[in-house]
């Protein structure tokens, strides 16, 4: 169905090809994951699938590339358009209508299919998506998973051959991601159609490919295989197959299940050890950070006489009773939070719950409907933006959103003006965090995991006690989220408080104290992240699922504790001494 022979792209201004001599095939009625490190050249496959790249990208392609016998160099995007269906990673980009039923219609119409199959398939989707009691809102008031389940809908309804997906659950939550995993799985199941998935979030997908395709560095050959025999040296992977080669599973389990179903030895050595580490609970931090496990390597760029001082007892932000309507919709409703100095709050809940809202009433950009909003001290959407920034700083989930300059540079140096900080200072940020970038790269140039970055060095300049990220790992492969996380830890270690709204559960085990999960505008639980966590199917890790009922939330947490193990008694033989030897 689909078929690369000796494919290069290069393009315009770039010295070396993003994709060497690649050669894939895709048969008819298979799920096949693209997978590899960011900058590997993946989103660049998939878009020379769909006609993009060369005729919307520029630069050159060389080879052949064949799409149901049609060759992408001579059909253009439109061309494909009957038998290619696409997403991207960024919704917004997708569509061309105002509301959700005509965004679902549009495809459709465009390739003249009678009103009665439409309105047929435009029901089937918006049942199969969850779309249903969304049917005539304004796609801009969506939240992005909504928009996300949209974006996929649309290309569903005209029944493509083959589908083309680019991070497709990135912005949704466990719960949907799951619902639209179902339902790419019954169309290539029971449709026999071809889907060609490019995902960074490993666990939520691999289960469900037939095969695997892995790009393991820039240039490198593609390794095409069985998910077990690819995950065994693939330089990315999930939790599952983390624990799995720790523990010497062979062959490598790419479900829950399974990995339960080989866990018995490994819970009987972790038995009677302790889960997880409390921090110091006289300090107000009740949450279980992971443990054990070794200091964060600390940035000369996050010192503690760097961190905005706080009256000891004294909260960064406090929120009352809020509620907050955006139009007719209660999006929050009666929420009360407060935030303490050095604490790492998880906002977890399904798309829609109000995550971004309650980010939003912190930062300022939308005003209580009743209840108070308090953060540092002052009220964020009475203070004005030169010391709002000062206090709190947000991340939104398109970093593109504070990118408004033509270079790194000059993005830089209007950074430290707004934060009236030393000239230089988000420029050494830029190259702590991102090491390599030059001052006249283009933003947009940038990767998505760079550009969240960048952001995130922007907001920093100002040093406020507050950081505020929504889906900060959207688009991140697991060494990006690894970056981030250590970061992250580095800050709250000096104090400043972050709060992340998150559907990555993963991340949220690595590196919450305190995880609140929220449901149509209220919170319905609020608590350690390893109490909550665990009381939740939906919301625990790998780990947590693997080992229950033992506490234990990620592959660090069981590494460090069988390492301690080893290493207490004395003139015992340790796994090191044992792989010297050998």
């Amino acid at each position: 169905m689909i078929r690369f022979e000796d494919v290069s792209v290069t393009y315009d201004g770039a010295t070396e090809p993003t994709v060497r001599g690649l050669e894939l095939t895709v048969p008819e009625g298979e799920l096949v994951l693209l997978v590899g490190p960011s900058g590997v050249g993946k989103s660049t496959i998939l878009g020379a699938v769909s006609g993009l790249v060369p005729h919307f990208t520029g630069g050159t392609l060389r080879g052949r590339v064949t799409v149901a016998g049609r060759d992408t160099r001579t059909h253009k995007p439109r061309e494909l358009a009957d038998v290619v269906g696409t997403v991207g990673q960024d919704p917004l980009a997708h569509f061309v209508t105002d509301t959700v039923e005509d965004e679902l219609a549009y495809g459709m119409e465009s390739l003249g299919l009678a009103p009665d199959v439409m309105r047929r398939r435009v029901e089937e989707t918006l049942d199969l998506l969850g779309l249903a009691d969304l049917r005539d809102r304004p796609i801009a008031t969506l939240s992005g998973g909504q928009q996300q389940r949209v974006a996929i809908g649309s290309v569903l309804t005209p029944h493509p051959r083959v589908l083309v997906l680019d991070e497709p659950t990135s912005a949704l939550d466990p719960a949907a991601a799951e619902e639209v995993l179902a339902v790419l799985q019954r169309l290539v199941h029971d449709l026999g159609t071809t889907v060609l998935m490019a995902e960074h979030r490993l666990e939520r997908v691999i289960q469900y490919a037939d095969q695997v395709a892995l790009l393991p560095a820039p240039g490198a050959p593609l390794v095409l295989g069985p998910p077990s025999e690819v995950m065994a040296v693939s330089p990315v992977y999930p939790p599952v197959v983390a624990l799995g080669r720790f523990a010497g599973w062979s062959p490598l389990p790419l479900t829950v299940r399974d990995a339960r179903r080989r866990a018995g030895a490994l819970r009987e050595r972790l038995e009677g050890m302790k889960g997880v580490a409390y921090e110091d609970e006289s300090a107000g931090l009740t949450p279980a950070a992971p443990a054990p496990r070794p200091a964060p390597p600390r940035s000369r760029l996050f010192r503690k006489r760097d961190t905005p001082t706080a009256p000891a007892g004294t909260a960064v932000a406090a929120v009352d009773h809020l509620t907050v309507r955006r139009g007719r919709i209660e999006a929050l409703h009666d929420v009360t939070l407060t935030v303490a100095p050095g604490e790492t709050i998880a906002l977890m809940g399904r798309n829609g719950a109000g995550k971004s809202t309650l980010l939003s009433a912190l930062v300022g950009l939308v005003e209580p409907a009743s209840g108070s909003v308090r953060v540092g001290g002052a009220v964020p959407h009475r203070t004005a933006p030169p010391e709002l920034v000062r206090r709190v700083g947000l991340v939104p989930q398109e970093p593109r959103d504070l990118l408004y300059a033509d270079t790194v540079a000059a993005e830089c140096t209007a950074a430290d003006r707004d934060a009236d900080a030393e000239p230089g200072t988000c420029r050494a940020l830029v190259s702590e965090l991102l090491p390599g970038i030059a001052d006249d790269t283009h933003p947009r140039d940038l990767s998505e995991g760079q550009r969240l970055t960048l952001a995130l060095a922007l907001v920093l300049t100002a040093r406020p006690p507050l950081l505020l990220l929504d889906e900060p790992t959207r688009g991140l492969d697991y060494a990006a989220k690894s970056r981030l996380v250590t970061v992250l830890r580095d800050l709250a270690t000096t104090g400043h408080a972050i709060i992340l709204a998150t559907h990555d559960v993963e991340l949220a085990a690595e590196l919450a104290h305190r995880v609140v999960i929220l449901a149509d505008g209220e919170p319905v639980a609020d608590g350690p992240t390893v109490e909550v966590v665990m009381a939740s199917p939906s919301f625990a890790p790998q780990v947590a699922k693997i080992l229950a009922p033992q506490k234990w939330l990620t592959v660090s947490q069981v590494r460090a504790a069988v390492g301690a193990t080893e290493r207490e008694p004395e003139g015992r033989e340790t796994t090191a001494d044992r792989e010297a030897k050998a």
